[in-house]
């Protein structure tokens, strides 16, 4: 089997485990083409705020990018542009370990613990790795409009796509 083949297959008993067990108000599902097909290296996805977090109440749109080297290589995530938060560059991409090869990606890694761990980095930062300026400032000298900013955010996102 090509390695594409490999990608899709993975890619397809995901999603198969996706729909018979995922966490309350995440949605993950491929990209469906003009044509009705469905293109597996595309997900949209719908990552929750937590409750009792500043993030509760928002409802965070992520874009999961796979290559045809998939599981060998991690997918990128992005959320939309101009997306607040520490580890998310202004482009959207999320600077997360577990989402570098050079870091903590292993094959094992599932869609489903790729979501739930960028949900945790919602409400725990990794200040060390800060992809923002301004959001790291917030964070590092005034909380409370860090914190602010964050609750913003989640009220533009209110509700699932």
């Amino acid at each position: 089997m090509a390695s594409g083949g490999i990608a899709r297959a993975r890619l397809a008993e995901e999603r198969k485990a996706w729909r018979k067990n995922h966490p309350h108000g995440f949605v993950a599902k491929p990209e469906t083409l003009p044509d009705g097909s469905v293109n597996l290296l595309v997900w949209r996805c719908i990552i929750p705020g937590r409750e009792g977090t500043d993030w509760e109440g928002g409802y965070f749109p992520l874009t999961m990018q796979f290559t045809e080297d998939y599981p060998n290589s991690p997918p990128s995530c992005k959320f939309p542009s101009g997306f607040f938060h520490i580890n998310v560059y202004d482009s959207g991409a999320v600077c997360l370990s577990i989402l570098s090869t050079h870091q903590g990606w292993k094959p094992s890694i599932t869609v489903k613990q790729i979501l739930v761990g960028i949900q945790e980095l919602f409400d725990s930062p990794n200040p060390n790795s800060a992809a923002q300026n301004i959001c790291f400032e917030l964070y590092r000298k005034d909380m409370p409009e860090y914190r602010n900013r964050v609750r913003e955010q989640a009220k533009r996102y209110s509700s699932a796509l």
